[in-house]
């Protein structure tokens, strides 16, 4: 069985998909990403977060390349691959028995960048293990596309259907779906990482407060600079172990608590 042509190729004769007129050729894939690249947009506007998209993601690819009946997203973590999102009907196990084997079309494209088509796994011979596993389950047809996706190694976007030459005719489509789907989950992991560096301010800008509410009350308290009281309050957090955040925070809320009664706060009776 020949392997599939690198994904570059737009002349591969064993898919219709890619005519030998490359005008023709540009049409469609113009046609397949315009109004996918909308819609994947609009998809990650209204997301509740990157695990969510990943899910929609492989929903919508089954709905987007004709001849898919599931889909999976691999990405590599840590050193290990991982399949991060798939469609309810994805085959129990149909992606890890390619990572404990160390092989497959979705490992093989993660790792070398280069599309994988099996168009008959009873007649593929590059991994004669998994693809026993796979017609086991029903799955006679898969297509593996590379993601591109910033700060993760390896990638794919995986297709199945249980078919032979599900894909012989979508497989523009679906190059043209995995490059806009790369750039929607580069955007959804923009705005993770956008979202986490807002928080860490937040919390930085919470904890300037309380200690300055701190500072306040000790300057009151001990008719004393800002500076001593800051001072006092270090060295109180120093010696009992305590974060100065959290410091801060009890005397606070002891003040706030014990203004009727005139209770003391920690730092000031450490002192």
């Amino acid at each position: 069985m020949r392997p599939s042509a690198d994904p570059a190729d737009p002349a591969d004769p064993a898919d219709p998909a890619d005519p030998a007129d490359p005008d023709q050729h540009d049409k469609q894939l113009a046609g397949a990403t315009a109004p996918e690249s909308a819609t994947l947009h609009h998809a990650l506007a209204g997301t509740g977060g990157l695990d969510t998209l990943l899910r929609d993601l492989t929903d919508r690819a089954v709905l987007a390349v004709e001849g898919a009946e599931a889909c999976s997203i691999t990405v590599r973590r840590d050193g290990r691959l991982l399949t991060v999102a798939g469609t309810s009907g994805l085959p129990s196990g149909l992606d890890q028995r390619q990572y404990e084997n160390g092989d497959g079309p979705c490992v093989r494209a993660a790792d070398s960048d280069a599309e994988q088509h099996a168009p008959d796994l009873s007649q593929e011979d590059r991994w004669p293990t998994y693809a026993a596993y796979a017609l086991s389950r029903g799955v006679r047809t898969v297509l593996a596309v590379p993601l591109a996706v910033d700060g993760e190694t390896d990638a794919a976007l995986n297709l199945y259907a249980t078919t032979e030459g599900a894909f012989r005719g979508s497989r523009t489509v679906a190059r043209a779906f995995a490059a806009n789907a790369s750039d929607a989950i580069n955007a959804a992991l923009r705005i993770e990482r956008e979202r986490a560096s807002a928080g860490d301010v937040r919390t930085a800008l919470l904890s300037r407060s309380v200690i300055d509410q701190a500072i306040g009350i000790l300057m009151a308290q001990e008719h004393c600079t800002a500076q001593t009281a800051l001072d006092t309050l270090r060295r109180v957090s120093q010696d009992a172990n305590i974060k100065l955040r959290d410091l801060c925070g009890d005397l606070v809320a002891r003040t706030t608590d014990g203004a009727s009664d005139g209770a003391p706060g920690r730092a000031s009776q450490r002192r």
